[in-house]
Order: C-alpha cells, then structure tokens, then sequence
C-alpha cells in the first residue's frame, strides 16, 4: 500500500519485470499539487489478483493519503495493455463510474488507476490503505474485504 506501492513500481514489480526504467510506470506528485488524505471509492475490476479474488465488481469505500497517487505511464502503448486486466482498482464517482475527475480521483491518475497488479497476480500495488477500513472499531469493514480474499485464496 502507498509507500509499498511506489516502490514496487520503481523496482519493477509491476506491472511485469524486464521494463527500462525511463518506460517504467511509476506513481508521481497528484495533479493536486497536495497531500490528499481523505476517504474515496473504488471499483474492483476483473484481474489477475489473488488479493482480489472474487470481489470483481465490487464498490468500496477506502482511505487515501498520498501526495505522490498519479499513475504514470511514460509509454502510452504500456498504459492500454495495463488498463485492461492489469489495473484492478480503480477510483469512481458517486455514480460507480470509473473517473478521473477530481475529488473523486484524489491524485488525477488516467483511468481512475488506483493499483497495478502483476500478470501472475501476486504482486498488487495500490495507492488505497484498506488497511484503515478492516475494523469496524476504526470507521469500517470494506478494506477488510481485500484482506480476507488473500485468506480464501489460500485455501
């Protein structure tokens, strides 16, 4: 999450191993300018993700706190080939539509790109902290949805 997020792009984890660096995807500063910290939505799409599995369409509320959230992409070729399965979450508006518009996308990302996942599906990237929604003690339960999938996935 977040931090984890920004790395494993920079190491090359997602979206596939093998991708010159100055080709890269990365996360950069929010179109903002700004930290964003702030509770938003999400749609779960259809991936590989076996921290994802079974919640395909699912919408969830999440916490963001980023000021470096803007998926970048400085191949747009690489861009389409990870909007369609590699790109599992995504930021929507009120409507459940994926969106780039701002509050609603906190960091400007194009496709409403929260995550990035690996075409094996074992590493997920995301920029969200469901980590801050898994108690319903601290606000909510639909972060721990994506942590119980990991469990079930297991089995």
């Amino acid at each position: 999450m977040c931090n984890g997020c920004q790395l494993m792009a920079l190491l090359g984890w997602v979206p596939w191993r093998g991708i010159s660096d100055e080709l890269q995807p990365r996360f950069i500063h929010n179109k903002s300018g700004r930290f964003e910290s702030r509770f938003s939505t999400v749609k779960v799409l259809r991936s590989p993700s076996i921290m994802l599995n079974g919640m395909e369409d699912s919408v969830l509320g999440i916490w963001v706190a980023h000021g470096e959230g803007l998926a970048y992409f400085p191949d747009k070729e690489m861009f389409k080939e990870c909007e369609f399965g590699l790109a599992p979450i995504r930021y929507v508006d009120d409507d459940s539509k994926i969106t780039e518009a701002y509050p609603f996308n906190p960091n400007g990302s194009p496709g409403g790109i929260a995550a990035l996942c690996s075409p094996g599906g074992r590493h997920l990237a995301m920029m969200p902290h469901p980590e801050r929604l898994a108690d319903p003690m601290l606000g909510g339960t639909d972060g721990r949805r994506i942590f119980q999938s990991i469990i079930e996935s297991a089995r």
